[in-house]
């Protein structure tokens, strides 16, 4: 996700905001959860949900492109009805030691949305075992 333009900036801002709000986050977690620096406002996601741009920060930028890969690895693993993904992000997952997906998201910052990811999506886990060797 570089050399965004502001616009491009604004409608991600909205897309993922929406989709926070899907998941019932709450606004101080969707703050942590997009990288924003500490002391952003929560009024300040209502704005990105209207049409202020992202901030050009690639740490937020990364912790975006995770949150919409999760999103997208949601939709493909729950391709019939998108409520039971916004489920399984609140009930604990055997394969991630019992915690809840969301709770590792907000409280484990980017390697929590990083752990998500990989536990959804297989290809994304692939691409990231081949970086390490």
């Amino acid at each position: 996700m570089s050399a965004l333009t502001p616009e491009d900036r604004a409608q991600l801002g909205r897309m993922v905001v929406n989709l926070l709000d899907d998941w019932e986050i709450e606004a101080s977690h969707q703050i942590s959860m997009l990288g924003l620096p500490e002391g952003t406002r929560t009024r300040m996601l209502r704005r990105y949900q209207e049409d202020t741009p992202l901030p050009d920060d690639p740490a937020v930028m990364k912790h975006v492109e995770h949150l919409m890969g999760i999103a997208d690895a949601l939709r493909t693993t729950f391709p019939r009805n998108a409520s039971i993904g916004v489920l399984w992000l609140k009930q604990p997952c055997k394969r991630l030691r019992r915690r809840r997906p969301r709770d590792i998201m907000v409280e484990d910052g980017l390697s929590g949305l990083i752990t998500v990811r990989t536990h959804l999506d297989c290809s994304f886990a692939w691409r990231e075992t081949e970086r390490k060797d």
